[in-house]
């Protein structure tokens, strides 16, 4: 039985579900807005809400745990940081998803997801 199991699998195995997720999170990081399904941008708000909380507090220990979340790729966890300082008085809800028209291709229903202002 599937009780609580609510989870999108992408028709990807687990390493390839957790890198699809990390690629999406540094391109949504980088240029604070990214088009991409709905599915996808329900199954990334949750951990790049976690990782925005995370860089609120930008200890050496936050940051080291956000570097080895991104492949070292010390770029994006200084972006990630610069944008964490816009959120410091917000307790949470730092995206926001705007669903949009189908995709012509496969009529795969389409959403942005961006950080607030």
């Amino acid at each position: 039985m599937r009780h609580h199991n609510v989870n999108r699998k992408f028709g990807r195995s687990k390493n390839q579900r957790n890198a699809l997720i990390k690629g999406l999170e540094a391109s949504l990081i980088q240029h604070g807005r990214i088009m991409t399904t709905e599915a996808k941008a329900k199954e990334l708000r949750p951990s790049v809400e976690k990782l925005v909380t995370k860089a609120k507090n930008p200890t050496l220990a936050n940051r080291r745990l956000l570097l080895s979340g991104f492949y070292n790729n010390e770029s994006v966890v200084t972006k990630l940081i610069d944008t964490a300082t816009r959120f410091t008085d917000r307790p949470g809800g730092y995206t926001r998803i705007i669903k949009l028209a189908a995709r012509k291709g496969d009529a795969a229903p389409m959403a942005v997801i961006e950080f607030l202002d």
